[in-house]
């Protein structure tokens, strides 16, 4: 009579060890798996970027602050109007797509002669289709830059605007996501 052996343990077989502590089930929608999954790969090695945060926009005030009715010349002083007619919220006019919005603060001098600096923070759109000379959040093999997005055919690179720093042309095998358009800089002079 022939026996039959089942069960008892094969290799390969049974739950994997776990590394990182436990592990909890999650949902999230298809369209954002490639996403996070990025998300998490680039936390597990700590990745070279020029972007030192990445902060949610939640416009959670309206605050109206009081704009002057005549412009102001950078050059030679103009006699100043004492009248103030209208108010600006700057959540309105910075931030065009809440849910799609976040700050970023730079950390590297390359993108100097578009005015932008270290610890500049930029405004960052992501429901805006990157086009052409737009100047862009990207994530290049989980690292975050800044630089103008350059197009021409098919071929597509980044540019830096600080010659001390080069371009970056992708070599095979390496993968561009562009995160975002940089709408607006924030600089504080004091």
């Amino acid at each position: 009579m022939d026996e039959f052996q089942h069960g008892g343990a094969r290799e390969g077989a049974g739950r994997k060890p776990v590394h990182e502590g436990p592990t909890k089930v999650i949902r999230v929608p298809e369209a954002r798996v490639l996403e996070i999954r990025q998300y998490l790969d680039q936390i597990k090695k700590p990745a070279r970027n020029d972007v030192a945060s990445i902060t949610p926009v939640e416009a959670r005030t309206h605050y109206e602050i009081p704009v002057a009715l005549q412009k102001v010349a950078a050059g030679f002083p103009s006699p100043a109007q004492d009248y103030i007619d209208k108010t600006l919220d700057l959540n309105e006019f910075l931030i065009q797509n809440q849910q799609a919005t976040f700050i970023v603060e730079v950390e590297s001098l390359s993108m100097r002669d578009a005015g932008i600096d270290l610890k500049d923070k930029l405004i960052v759109d992501r429901s805006i289709e990157p086009k052409h000379g737009d100047i862009v959040l990207a994530l290049i093999d989980n690292d975050f830059t800044i630089k103008r997005l350059m197009i021409e055919g098919d071929k597509r690179w980044l540019q830096a605007e600080n010659p001390d720093y080069a371009d970056i042309h992708l070599k095979d095998g390496q993968t561009l996501l562009i995160w975002g358009v940089v709408t607006s800089v924030i600089k504080k002079f004091r």
